[in-house]
């Protein structure tokens, strides 16, 4: 029997179970997916939000503040990319800018004090390519982006490290209460007994919580729709640039990358949990709601376009509880914006909810740092020749467009919770992000996986169970 098992390797997943790591505890992380953060982990903004929009004493204004004010050493401990670059909210009229002041109010009646107002001129000083009818903004200083794969990643490898255990493609579809445990049963797979689930499912939570619990839940899918544009547009801007948000989305954004590229989006449409399609009228709204924030978009450097779904419930706040008629069954579902932020603090609210169910006791042996995977592109000339003659495969270009070495595919291969498809190599090194989008590196990879895992290269998925890349099978 399992001390907790988490289900879902999403973000929310994977910072609990790096915090549960700190304990003499058994502690299984399962996903039905074939790698961390395949769900709605790796298609968001990527933002660490200042927190200014929430409702006072709701979680979401509480882990918030929380969150945004231990991510910066947290990404200094995990080595995952962050960066305070602060964001503009854009008052485009005189009704917009006094939203304003009723926005700043609001983030300093919630404790946040890294707010100010800017009047055009002081916004044009900052970002120049903004629209000339900017009237003023809200400078929100204390928000920040990452890329959301990678920080994920950062979490499930130093979980990993410090001993809990990773069962990915391991897909619940049924659980049953026991006197003082549960059963979990796994679809083709032996079923696993845990004392204590802690449900971080995403769009699947209500559903997890429904088999055991009479009080019901239902996840309202909304789909957001992104351009990804290349790294000549990643330029226009250095601080994420909002539009005054409704009270359904906090608006189409225009952002950098923390890798230097430009995303716009998202839109928010009512969508099923599955239907993850971009649409020709999705991606022209917010083309078109972008442009009043910034006319000189390229939009013909437009490298991909992605939508996620956010997971919503009629409470409009996160669900953090035990299940009041299942002991030990802990839900932590409908975590829509600003969840990525408020992972790392959620975590914290979890242990303290389970802390009286069961004996926590620190490691002595716990490891708080992760070393990041070596990026080739970041070396200087001296740090690339030492390393390519300690190990020849750094110097094999694979993906030209990311300047991606066969060493540092191997090496996101071999890692702990390494790569098993051609999408878990694309988001631990970036190749196939480029230009060609794996046009010319696809297949080299591919290659590459099929050696290091020693299957046929008609084995290797893109990501999901039978996803060949390849077609056929060689004699």
């Amino acid at each position: 029997m399992k001390d907790i098992v988490i289900i879902g390797a999403g973000v929310v997943g994977c910072s609990i179970a790096r915090e549960l790591s700190k304990y003499n505890l058994e502690v299984v992380v399962i996903d039905k997916n074939q790698d961390i953060s395949e769900g709605i982990s790796k298609a968001n903004s990527g933002i660490i939000h200042g927190g200014y929009n929430e409702k006072k004493e709701t979680l979401k204004a509480k882990l918030n503040l929380e969150a945004n004010k231990i991510i910066e050493s947290l990404s200094e401990e995990l080595e995952f990319s962050f960066k305070r670059n602060g964001s503009l909210v854009l008052a485009l009229n005189e009704d917009e800018f006094k939203k304003l002041e009723q926005l700043k109010s609001n983030g300093e009646k919630l404790g946040i004090n890294e707010l100010e107002i800017l009047v055009k001129n002081e916004v044009l000083d900052l970002e120049e390519n903004i629209n000339d009818d900017v009237v003023g903004a809200l400078h929100v200083k204390n928000f920040g982006i990452v890329s959301p794969y990678e920080m994920t990643l950062a979490f499930a490898e130093n979980a990993c490290e410090n001993g809990v255990d990773f069962l990915l493609g391991h897909e619940v579809t049924d659980i049953k209460k026991n006197e003082d445990s549960y059963t979990l049963i796994i679809k083709d797979k032996e079923s696993i007994e845990a004392k204590i689930i802690i449900n971080a499912a995403g769009l699947y939570g209500a559903f997890l919580n429904n088999l055991v619990s009479e009080t019901k839940y239902e996840i309202e899918g909304v789909k957001g729709e992104y351009c990804l544009l290349d790294k000549i547009a990643g330029e226009l801007c250095k601080k994420t640039l909002f539009q005054v948000p409704s009270d359904l989305s906090k608006g189409v954004l225009v952002t950098p990358t923390v890798d230097g590229n430009l995303l716009i989006g998202p839109n928010a449409t009512q969508s099923e949990v599955e239907d993850i399609k971009t649409t020709r009228k999705g991606i022209d709204e917010i083309i078109e709601k972008s442009k009043k924030t910034m006319e000189k978009i390229p939009f013909a450097r437009v490298l991909n376009t992605f939508s996620g779904i956010r997971p919503k419930v009629k409470t409009k706040d996160f669900i953090i509880e035990e299940a009041k008629d299942a002991k030990n069954f802990i839900n932590v579902i409908a975590i829509d914006s600003p969840g990525l932020t408020c992972a790392p603090a959620i975590s914290n609210y979890v242990i303290d909810l389970i802390k009286g169910n069961i004996k926590l006791e620190q490691k002595t042996n716990f490891k708080p740092h992760r070393t990041k995977m070596i990026r080739m592109s970041d070396l200087s000339i001296e740090e690339k020749n030492k390393l390519i003659a300690e190990n020849p495969a750094y110097g094999k270009m694979i993906c030209k467009c990311e300047f991606v070495t066969e060493g540092e595919i191997i090496d996101s291969i071999k890692r702990p919770l390494g790569a098993r498809t051609l999408d878990g190599v694309k988001r631990r090194t970036r190749a196939m992000m480029g230009g060609c989008q794996g046009i010319g590196c696809m297949i080299p990879i591919s290659d590459i996986l099929s050696r290091e895992l020693d299957i046929d290269i008609s084995e290797v998925n893109k990501d999901i169970e039978n996803s060949s890349v390849v077609g056929f099978k060689e004699d």
